[in-house]
């Protein structure tokens, strides 16, 4: 029984609609409104829990039923009733229990996506390629990374497979060499796609990209310009993306008959300290090389920093190229040569293939879908002044 606080008579007193997700009263008697005061802990605890629509249908008077076919628009309730509810759920800020619905539905419409760094431009380039297309096809994207981390990785995977996402797209870590944790039993048939570094273990969709031509190319350009000892600062031996460029530097070597120097050959984490390390080894040969291929452009600029350091001149004494554009390539002097990789491109063409994936089911057959990349050549490259121009390959 609610008492009035103003008159203190209670058999007077009706219901009045809600105010803040708290119920109003009305005073017939002294023809006054007021709401209804709870206990301090009470409100705390409400707060710190998610409305319901048991807590919907209770300050409407309604059954749950009637509140949840409200909610979906169903169209045996009455328009007042309806009106009542959408008011009431709104002022109480309900939000629908996503993992209640995907129990009932056996979909989450959420894209779980794992990438190495977030701070690396070309991985946030990838994620917002993704986004355009997911977005467009009514998806939620999940973002998460493993900053490098087999087990982080690992840990992310089973966060959003729990998480009851539709589809998992990933690019691998540096240090992943297992990959049972993205094989469709750990994954519970969710449809997952590889990107840029991926596993030729796990049979699934892929966006890689022609690491091997760009490479191929990169290094020609190098040759054309004069180089003849040309240094590689390559990846983790594990990596598929890193043998592959090793693979494309070498063929482009032997294509014009110059050695291949095992100690023009470093494998690297794409630390910096380490990129510094094996310029030094270099530096120190009796003979140094007069080019460097980083396979890794964040490592070409660690390059060409540790060169103005030492004092040397890029590309007079030693040129450098990279793998992978991004806007500080083009704003550095000398500008960085590399390869324009089409990471926005990538993100949409994964996402492509895992609705292709969707809409195809048990029909859905596997492929690789390879991006060529765009040879840009800058000043660290050419012995003279020349413009900027690019070249696809």
């Amino acid at each position: 029984m609610i008492t009035c606080v103003k008159c203190k008579l209670s058999s007077s007193v009706l219901k009045a609609g809600f105010v803040r997700g708290r119920q109003r009263f009305l005073c017939k008697a002294c023809d006054y409104h007021f709401t209804e005061e709870k206990p301090a802990g009470q409100l705390t605890e409400r707060r710190r829990s998610q409305t319901t629509i048991g807590d919907v249908a209770k300050a409407v008077g309604v059954a749950s039923s009637t509140v949840s076919r409200a909610l979906n628009g169903h169209t045996d309730i009455s328009p007042t009733t309806r009106q009542a509810i959408l008011d009431v759920a709104r002022q109480m800020d309900y939000q629908p229990n996503l993992l209640a619905q995907s129990l009932k539905s056996r979909e989450t419409h959420t894209l779980g996506v794992i990438i190495p760094d977030i701070e690396r431009p070309f991985f946030a380039t990838v994620v917002s390629g993704i986004q355009e297309v997911a977005t467009e096809a009514g998806y939620r994207v999940m973002i998460c990374q493993s900053k490098e981390s087999y087990a982080t990785e690992v840990s992310n995977v089973q966060a959003l497979v729990a998480s009851r996402v539709d589809g998992l797209l990933i690019c691998h870590s540096r240090e992943t060499e297992n990959f049972d944790h993205v094989k469709p039993a750990a994954c519970r048939g969710v449809p997952v796609v590889h990107f840029d570094r991926v596993s030729n273990e796990v049979d699934s969709a892929k966006v890689i990209l022609d690491d091997w031509n760009g490479a191929f190319n990169v290094t020609e350009h190098l040759i054309q310009q004069g180089a003849r000892r040309i240094a590689i600062l390559a990846g983790p031996e594990s990596l598929l993306i890193s043998r592959n460029r090793l693979a494309g530097y070498q063929h482009a070597l032997k294509r014009y008959n110059l050695d291949l120097r095992k100690e023009y050959e470093v494998h690297i984490e794409f630390r910096t300290e380490e990129a510094v390390a094996a310029l030094d080894t270099w530096l120190a040969l009796p003979e140094p090389p007069d080019a460097i291929f980083a396979i890794n452009y964040t490592n070409a600029f660690d390059l060409l920093v540790a060169l103005k350091k030492r004092r040397l001149r890029v590309p007079e004494d030693i040129a450098v190229v990279g793998f992978g554009d991004e806007f500080m390539a083009a704003m550095i002097e000398p500008g960085l040569t590399t390869v324009n990789l089409h990471p926005y491109r990538i993100g949409q063409q994964a996402a492509r293939l895992f609705l292709e994936q969707v809409r195809q089911k048990e029909d859905f057959q596997p492929r690789t879908f390879v991006i060529s990349g765009e040879l840009v050549i800058r000043g660290s490259s050419l012995k003279g002044k020349g413009e900027l121009f690019s070249l696809s390959i």
